[in-house]
């Protein structure tokens, strides 16, 4: 079973929503960890998105990236390019991907939607990548 480690800026929006997506779409077939360069809280629009369309990631917390080991993971996911501030050994794993996603912070609910799509679609690409 391929582990796979989200990676934002603070683990409070784009990152918590992979980590969810992930789960629920990837249950039985991928491990899943999100965890940010600093960590902070999550986002309560992010966890009312998520509800939206069923999946609760209330129980979710912020972690920071210093709390795990790189070679515990397969592949590692930047959804912010924050890809060129992570350490070596986390941009070498098997699979290393930098998304780029807009951070919906400070926005409405509707960015925390349109940002809830593009996420779960490259979820669902990266669970098909990694399990096929």
């Amino acid at each position: 079973m391929k582990r796979v480690m989200f990676v934002c800026k603070k683990n409070s929006r784009r990152s918590q929503m992979a980590e969810g997506f992930a789960k629920t779409l990837g249950a039985g077939q991928i491990e899943v960890k999100s965890s940010g360069l600093s960590s902070s809280f999550v986002d309560p629009l992010t966890v009312e998105a998520m509800q939206e369309v069923g999946i609760d990631i209330g129980q979710q917390t912020s972690k920071v990236l210093t709390d795990f080991n790189p070679e515990d993971f397969d592949a590692v996911i930047s959804l912010c390019g924050c890809g060129v501030n992570l350490p070596p050994e986390w941009v070498t794993r098997d699979v290393f991907e930098d998304w780029q996603l807009d951070d919906p912070e400070g926005e409405g609910l509707e960015t925390y939607r349109r940002i809830r799509g593009e996420v779960k679609a490259r979820v669902e690409a990266l669970i098909a990548q990694l399990t096929a």
